[in-house]
């Protein structure tokens, strides 16, 4: 049976965490926004698209696609520069690669992800990278999974999972019909990642053996 592994990016394969807190910041002062927040509030929204993030970070609504697209001018400059593989995650590429075609589904812009993957030097192991420009809803909704399988002319008979550190990932696995591992190699919870799947390991290459020995077995 053919297998199809779908990867979440940040906190599943790479750290941008630095990155991303710093762009926040950035456009809060170019933008002469008097966020209250701190550091970790921001951290704790990673993995949402990045309209949703600002929102729940206080910024009005009819200006957040401006915010956003001061994020987006200044992270292009500065990701590759902050951001870098997770442990195992090359591992867990190339082992995954082995037995599985693979893809990426992510929240960030597809555009800068695969900029990035190819920097790292790792995007000839993937077919796709769908990302928020690519949908009109992003995670939690199944729509980015149901794009990517649809873009890998996948069959419904294929073993398909979906390897992510949110519920987000989680949630549109579900949605998809899908299998999921979580990781706790980045910004969710064990508790909550619990709630969605019946599959949590440390990082990605523990979740690339398990799928496949669920798939020999």
């Amino acid at each position: 049976m053919e297998r199809i592994i779908l990867f979440d990016l940040d906190g599943t394969l790479i750290d941008s965490t630095d990155a991303i807190v710093s762009t926040f910041n950035h456009t809060f002062e170019k933008m002469k926004f008097d966020f209250k927040g701190s550091d970790e509030d921001i951290k704790s929204l990673i993995g949402h698209p990045l309209d949703i993030m600002y929102l729940e970070l206080g910024v009005e609504k009819e200006l957040v696609w401006d915010y956003v697209e001061a994020y987006k001018e200044r992270y292009r400059k500065i990701s590759k520069q902050q951001t870098e593989l997770l442990e195992f995650a090359k591992e867990a590429i190339e082992f995954a690669n082995t037995f599985a075609r693979l893809s990426i589904v992510t929240t960030k812009t597809g555009l800068y992800s695969q900029e990035l993957l190819e920097h790292m030097q790792i995007m000839h192991h993937f077919e796709y990278v769908t990302g928020r420009e690519h949908v009109q809803n992003p995670k939690p909704h199944p729509e980015p999974i149901h794009k990517t399988l649809d873009l890998m002319n996948v069959k419904k008979t294929c073993d398909i999972w979906m390897i992510g550190d949110t519920e987000l990932d989680l949630i549109a696995a579900n949605s998809a019909g899908i299998n999921s591992v979580g990781v706790l190699c980045g910004y969710g919870k064990e508790e909550t990642l619990k709630e969605h799947t019946s599959y949590i390991v440390k990082n990605p290459l523990e979740a690339v053996k398990l799928i496949k020995e669920l798939s020999i077995s």
